[in-house]
């Protein structure tokens, strides 16, 4: 799995708005920037869990997995 990801930050007023440019759908907000980095990567952990899940669940039985490095 992937150990770095690149988050997006902006502050907008006194909200601090973040994504991750690699995974859509991950994005938060917050107070402040450490817990919109926090938030972020809760929220990372959990999309890329539930993705790992449905991919599993749509293969069903009898699959491979392969370790693909770019």
């Amino acid at each position: 799995m992937k150990e770095s990801y690149t988050a997006v930050l902006k502050q907008v007023d006194s909200w601090w708005i973040g994504w991750v440019e690699e995974v859509p759908g991950v994005n938060c907000q917050e107070a402040s920037k450490a817990e919109l980095l926090e938030s972020l990567q809760a929220t990372l952990r959990e999309a890329l869990e539930y993705n790992r899940q449905d991919a599993l669940a749509a293969a069903g039985e009898g699959y491979q997995e392969e370790t693909i490095i770019l």
